[in-house]
């Protein structure tokens, strides 16, 4: 029954019958795309640089940070210029900013994204002057420099001017060179932690659980979001090929019975494990219709009246037959979505009446509105 339901509801929703509803049952999938080694991560780089070669689309004489790190610049290379003299308009200060992946070593290179700060026009064919790229705890990891690449462009004079995405910010491929090795020696103490993307007691416990029935006693969950894993002996020098075969093994996650709509598009979204109580489901449309006329009231010949113009409004009432379900405690929320699309339901229809089920206790899952 339930396969018939998902095939036609993926049926319905690709010939755009509505309500359209997505139904998701637990698959078998990798410990690897449920979670992640701790300590394995990455770090975010920061600096300030400068942009030189622009074609006059720098910033304005305005930007006193940019004619400062100007002058700063020119004073390191023995180039003393007066400030007030200089117009920026070929240089803009950049901020530039990479992700440093994990187990980076001296001499990888990185992508870093520059970003205009001040009142620079375009940062397109720019070249990046050497930048320091520091990380949070303030020491320099790497170092950009480089030819900066943008997505867009900006062409005009005057108030014609014609813009396509942001070229104030710009990109360089292998644009900055890794100083320092970041390496996180992962299992020297003989532990590993697998940390899940979703905290959840049952997966933890079943994670735990696929590990230990591969290689023995050797995992525990710790929290719903950790699972404690000893490397065996004969592992100890080779924790990457143990680790690569714990991410290998398959496992069912467990989920929180849950439903998703959304009002705007009329879709209904719901996770398995989703039950309902006995109830009874009355479904009906009211439609009021109010015409407006307009009267023109013109007085008898030779008298004192004045021409009267009068508004009529005109009120219908039209209430559609009414139709009732009755579900089992057995029902899926399937069967309902189902039943109510049979008697002609809208989609908010449908959503109202899930709303209802849920304040009624009769639905036992997670409603969520989007």
């Amino acid at each position: 029954m339930k396969k018939t339901l998902a095939l036609l509801t993926a049926a319905a929703c690709l010939m755009g019958i509505t309500p359209q509803v997505a139904m998701a049952d637990s698959a078998v999938t990798r410990i690897k795309d449920i979670s992640k080694v701790q300590g394995v991560r990455s770090n975010q780089l920061m600096g300030y640089g400068l942009v030189v070669g622009l074609n006059g689309t720098g910033d304005s004489n305005k930007t006193t940070q940019s004619i400062q790190s100007i002058v700063n610049m020119l004073q390191a290379y023995g180039v003393t210029i007066d400030s007030s003299s200089l117009k920026p308009k070929n240089v803009a200060a950049v901020m530039v900013t990479a992700t440093l992946p994990p187990f980076s070593r001296e001499g990888d290179t990185i992508d870093i994204t520059v970003s205009s700060m001040g009142d620079a026009k375009s940062v397109q064919g720019g070249t990046l002057l050497q930048t320091p790229l520091r990380a949070g705890n303030g020491e320099v990891y790497a170092v950009a420099q480089g030819a900066v690449s943008t997505g867009g462009f900006m062409a005009g004079n005057g108030n014609s001017n014609v813009q396509k995405n942001f070229p104030t910010v710009g990109t360089t491929p292998n644009g900055a060179i890794v100083e320092q090795t970041v390496e996180d020696d992962i299992g020297s103490d003989g532990h590993i932690s697998l940390s899940l993307a979703h905290a959840d007691f049952t997966t933890a416990s079943r994670v735990a659980a696929a590990v230990n029935s591969q290689f023995g006693s050797i995992a525990r969950a710790s929290n719903p979001g950790r699972v404690d894993v000893s490397i065996p002996l004969y592992y100890r020098n080779n924790v990457v090929g143990f680790v690569a075969s714990l991410e290998n093994l398959p496992i069912m996650p467990d989920k929180v019975a849950k439903i998703v709509v959304s009002e705007r598009t009329g879709t209904i979204i719901m996770g398995g494990e989703i039950s309902v109580d006995a109830c009874a489901i009355t479904q009906g449309g009211l439609t009021i219709r109010v015409k407006q006329s307009t009267d023109v009231s013109q007085p008898a010949p030779f008298s004192y009246g004045s021409t009267m113009v009068t508004q009529d409004s005109d009120v219908e009432v039209e209430e559609s037959p009414a139709n009732s379900i009755i579900l089992p405690a057995t029902a899926n929320v399937s069967d309902i979505v189902g039943a109510l699309n049979a008697v002609g339901a809208s989609p908010r229809d449908t959503i109202s009446i899930l709303q209802a089920i849920k304040a009624s206790g009769a639905l036992h899952a997670e409603l969520e509105l989007i």
